[in-house]
Order: structure tokens, then C-alpha cells, then sequence
């Protein structure tokens, strides 16, 4: 089962995240800061990883976690609330493979995700 980390400040997020990524096949794991989620990384990558851009230390998150041994191994989702272009290169340059849209919903979630569990 792939592990997918969802780190984000808000509970309601993370709760509909999980419900819908655990229907998928998906071990999710929560991280409602930036330092909670690379403590968790330094234990264990997950295979993906959804960081909200709005999360203090985001961007640094993600340096982080590339420079980690295998880290350029996860395939991280910059989660921004619009398409700004400013926004999403700084993701971009920090290391985020894509981009989702919040707010997210069962059937983004799924069509981003549905193929990647048996990948």
C-alpha cells in the first residue's frame, strides 16, 4: 500500500483528505505543520506527499524533504487556492512535482490519485 502524507493547518482538510485517499487505497498519514511533517519524513518517505502552500515553512518543507537521502523519490503536490503563477513556481523551484487546486474534492482527489496506488 503507498503511503501518502497530507500536510496541512487545517483539521477539516486533512479529515476529508484521508477519508477519500484511504477509500483509494492509500495509507495517509497527517502533518499539521511543516515540523511535523519532515520529523515524520525523517523517520519514514512517504511515496507522495500534499503540502498546502498556505502552511507556514511550506517551501521549506519541500527543500527539505528533496534534500533528505531518496527524498527526490516522492512525488509532492503543491496544494495552492488559485492558479497564481508567482506562487506556483515557488513551489516549482522548491521541488513540487504538481500542483492540485484547493479546496479539493472527491472527484479531483480521485482523478489524480485513483492510478497512482497500483503504480
Amino acid at each position: 500500500m503507498k503511503q501518502l502524507m497530507i500536510a496541512d493547518s487545517s483539521d477539516i482538510v486533512r479529515k476529508v483528505g484521508r477519508k477519500i485517499l484511504s477509500e483509494l487505497d492509500y495509507e495517509v498519514i497527517e502533518a499539521a505543520s511543516a515540523r511535523d511533517a519532515l520529523l515524520q519524513c525523517d523517520r519514514k518517505l512517504p511515496d507522495f506527499m500534499i503540502v498546502d502552500a498556505g502552511l507556514d515553512g511550506a517551501l521549506d518543507l519541500i527543500t527539505n524533504v528533496r534534500s533528505i537521502p531518496d527524498g527526490k523519490d516522492v512525488k509532492i503536490f503543491y496544494c495552492v487556492i488559485e492558479a497564481d503563477l508567482k506562487t506556483m513556481m515557488a513551489g516549482k523551484r522548491a521541488g513540487a512535482n504538481d500542483f492540485l487546486l484547493k479546496p479539493f474534492d472527491r472527484k479531483i482527489l480521485t482523478q489524480v490519485f485513483s492510478n497512482r496506488a497500483a503504480a
